[in-house]
């Protein structure tokens, strides 16, 4: 399975949000619109979104209308109930951007918004996405993908949690994991009233993990960056890296 990291800042910086799985099927969308030409995001139709946030959904709508294609199904933006309201009521309002959601016609939509439920898969483009909700302060989806040779684990924005870890022992090795850490060990009081991890509370979560081949660490904030990778660096995790923007992993 291929996973590439999209850039969202100059050398790699880490501002916003998304994935591209073997290049047709995305989760999140915060740097999604500025991905490439309109041609390689038009090879996206399925979006899966972890939750509202702006730095998860914010070029959503650009990348809509560059993937809009007559010969071509509708791009499908999939998330719980949460997510898709918050994108119709803030992003596609006509305020913001055109609502999309209205101007679509049966015959010829815009995009297409499918609600997904947690526990419930998916399958498009021959890979199984599996949703399961995490510990964030709006409603959030983790992923567990699978191909049917491998297994990744998109943690999405989340403290520390259990469901996800629990399902991803039932799963098929090899496995491998993009998981957050947004804030150093100096600030858990904010990490914990945020929803997020530091890289001690990264290492707790190592521990509820089955075996993983690969761990990537992502959503650094850029602010931080220095002190969260020192922190990093010094934790005994067998296959621990920092994701880079634009990076590209085979796992």
């Amino acid at each position: 399975m291929e996973v590439r990291i999209l850039a969202s800042g100059a050398d790699g910086a880490y501002y916003a949000t998304a994935f591209v799985i073997n290049r047709t099927v995305a989760i999140d969308a915060g740097p999604l619109g500025f991905f490439g030409l309109p041609e390689t995001q038009a090879r996206i139709r399925h979006v899966f979104l972890t939750h509202s946030h702006a730095d998860h959904t914010a070029t959503l709508p650009i990348m809509v209308e560059n993937g809009f294609d007559l010969t071509q199904p509708a791009v499908t933006v999939h998330g719980n109930r949460a997510t898709l309201d918050g994108i119709g009521r803030h992003i596609f309002n006509d305020v913001i951007w055109p609502d999309f959601i209205r101007l679509s016609r049966p015959e010829r939509p815009f995009l297409r918004l499918h609600e997904i439920e947690a526990e419930q898969p998916v399958e498009v483009e021959g890979l199984t996405l599996l949703p399961v909700l995490v510990n964030h302060i709006v409603p959030t989806f983790g992923y567990i993908v699978s191909d049917g040779e491998s297994t990744v684990i998109f943690g999405g924005d989340s403290g520390p949690t259990e469901r996800i870890w629990e399902l991803a022992r039932q799963t098929k090795a090899p496995r491998s994991v993009f998981i957050e850490c947004s804030f150093p060990n100096s600030m858990p009081e904010f990490a914990a009233l945020t929803g997020h991890l530091t890289p001690a509370l990264l290492a707790e979560e190592r521990l509820k993990m089955p075996p993983m081949q690969r761990v990537i660490v992502v959503h650094i904030k850029q602010k931080f960056s220095d002190a969260i990778l020192q922190e990093l660096g010094g934790l005994t995790i067998d296959g621990l890296e920092a994701g880079r923007g634009g990076g590209v992993y085979q796992v």
